[in-house]
C-alpha cells in the first residue's frame, strides 16, 4: 500500500477502527465534520464515538459526491475537518476539497473503503488527504484488515501507537471462526440454506438488522454522545456488521490478507471491466468520457429499485450497499447537522441500484428481461453533473423528488457495512 500511494501506512484490523484513530488524532473533540449523508450508519457512528458533530452535506445526484460549491460559506467556516466517501468507489472531488480545506486550514480525511485503485485528479485516491483509511475486505476479499495511510510520514508511530492502545488481544477461537468461515458461507449459498441460515441467525439473535438502516435507539445513543469521545460506548453501534472491527489480527488473518493482496491487480482489471460493461448501460449516469474505475459497485438509476432488486434476486444476484435514508432523515438533528439541500441525496438513495462488477453480465440481462425503467431526472440536476445534449433520462411516475422512502432488504441483501 506504501507503493500504491506514495506515503506512510499503517495496518489496522477494520476500516472503521482506522478511521475513528485518524478522527481522534486530527479533530478536536466537539468538532465539526462534513460528510456525506448518503453512507454507512456504521461510519456516522464512528464519528459520533470520536466526540464529534456529523455535518451533512450537499450531493451531486448522479453519484452522490459532496458538491462543493453548494455547501454554504458559513458551515466552511464552522468546520473541523472535511470527511469523504469515494461512494461505491466513484471519486469525491478531492482536488477542490483539498483546495477548500486548505483555505479553511482544516484536515482532509478520504475514507477510500470503496475505492482501492481508483483516481482523481492524476493521484490515487487516498492520496489527497491529510489521512487516508482503506477496507481490505472490499475489493481485496479478505473479510478483515484496514489501511491508515498519512501524508506526514513523521506521524506513522504515532498513529499506529494510538491505535494499538485500543485493540482488544486476537483469540485463538476467533482465528479459528475466521479460518472456516469462507466454507461455511459456501455451503450455505443455495437459496434454501440461505433462508434457513437467516431464520438460524434470528432466532440466535445475531441479526442486527432488520431494514437497510440499524435502529437508532435514540435514548441510548444519546447517552452514549453524552460519553464521547468514547469508543466503547458507542460500541453496540460502530461494531454492527463486524463485531471484530478492533480485534488484534492474528496469524490466519494476516496470512490470508497477504495471499489477497498479492492478487489485487489482477481483481482490479476484472471490476474495470464489468464497471465498462454497467457503465454503457442504458441505467447507468452519463459519461464524461473518461475510463472506468475498478468500482466497487456501479450505483445504476432505475425508476423501481425494490422491484429491479427482487428481480436480481431471483436470479441469485444479492444487491447490497444500500444508504436509504440518508443520514439527516434517518438521525435527525439531535445528532446531526442536516444537509442545506436535502433533495439531490434522498434522490440518489431511493433510486441507485449498486451493482456488482463482477456479475455485470447477468445483472444487464435481469435488468433488460424485468423491464426495469431509468429513474427520472432529479428535480435540479447537479452543477458537475447536467446530462449533455442527447442523453435522454426514462420516464418516472410521480417524478423524481419527493421525501424518501427507508427501504427494505434482508441482512442477506444489504451485504456487509463498509468493514
Amino acid at each position: 500500500m506504501r507503493g500504491r500511494l506514495g506515503r506512510e501506512c499503517v495496518y489496522v484490523p477494520s476500516c472503521r477502527f482506522g478511521l475513528f484513530v485518524a478522527l481522534r488524532h486530527w479533530c478536536p473533540p466537539g468538532g465539526r465534520v462534513l460528510m456525506s449523508p448518503v453512507n454507512d450508519d456504521v461510519i456516522f457512528f464512528v464519528v459520533l464515538a470520536a466526540g464529534l458533530r456529523p455535518v451533512q452535506a450537499p450531493l451531486n445526484p448522479l453519484d452522490a459526491s459532496i458538491d462543493v460549491d453548494a455547501v454554504p460559506d458559513d458551515v466552511w467556516g464552522s468546520l473541523s475537518a472535511v470527511l469523504t466517501t469515494n461512494l461505491y468507489g466513484n471519486p469525491d472531488p478531492a482536488p477542490e476539497l483539498r483546495a477548500r480545506c486548505d483555505a479553511s486550514g482544516i484536515p482532509l480525511l478520504e475514507d477510500a473503503a470503496h475505492a482501492i485503485g481508483g483516481e482523481v485528479g492524476g493521484r490515487p485516491v487516498g492520496a489527497w488527504g491529510d489521512a487516508s483509511v482503506f477496507s481490505l475486505s472490499k475489493h481485496v476479499g479478505a473479510q478483515a484488515g484496514g489501511i491508515l495511510s498519512c501524508a506526514d510520514p513523521q506521524l506513522r508511530t504515532a498513529l499506529r501507537e494510538a491505535g494499538d492502545r485500543l485493540l482488544t488481544p486476537w483469540r485463538a477461537t476467533s482465528e479459528l471462526a475466521y479460518a472456516v468461515r469462507p466454507y461455511a458461507e459456501a455451503a450455505v449459498r443455495g437459496p434454501g440454506l440461505r433462508r434457513a441460515a437467516r431464520a438460524g441467525m434470528r432466532l440466535l439473535g445475531l441479526t442486527e438488522r432488520d431494514g437497510i438502516r440499524m435502529p437508532l435507539r435514540p435514548d441510548a445513543l444519546s447517552r452514549a454522545v453524552g460519553s464521547a469521545p468514547d469508543l466503547a460506548a458507542h460500541d453496540p453501534w460502530v461494531r454492527v456488521d463486524m463485531h471484530t472491527y478492533r480485534l488484534e489480527s492474528g496469524p490466519l488473518r494476516l496470512r490470508r490478507i497477504r495471499r489477497r493482496l498479492e492478487r489485487l491487480d489482477e481483481v482490479l482489471e476484472a471490476y474495470r471491466e464489468g464497471a465498462e460493461l454497467l457503465l454503457a448501460s442504458r441505467w447507468a449516469r452519463p459519461r464524461d468520457g473518461s475510463g472506468a474505475q475498478p468500482l466497487f459497485r456501479v450505483p445504476l438509476l432505475v425508476a423501481d429499485r425494490d422491484a429491479a432488486i427482487a428481480a436480481l434476486a431471483r436470479r441469485g444476484i444479492v444487491v447490497g450497499y444500500l444508504y436509504d435514508p440518508p443520514l439527516d432523515d434517518y438521525a435527525g438533528e439531535a445528532f446531526t447537522d442536516p444537509s442545506p439541500a436535502p433533495g439531490a441525496a434522498r434522490w440518489f438513495a431511493r433510486h441507485a441500484l449498486p451493482v456488482d462488477p463482477l456479475r455485470a453480465r447477468e445483472a444487464l440481462d435481469v435488468l433488460e428481461r424485468s423491464g426495469a425503467r431509468p429513474a427520472g431526472p432529479p428535480e435540479a440536476p447537479a452543477r458537475r453533473g447536467v446530462l449533455p445534449p442527447g442523453r435522454a433520462w426514462g420516464p418516472e411516475p410521480g417524478g423524481g423528488s419527493g421525501p424518501a422512502r427507508p427501504g427494505r432488504a434482508t441482512e442477506e441483501e444489504r451485504g456487509p457495512s463498509r468493514g
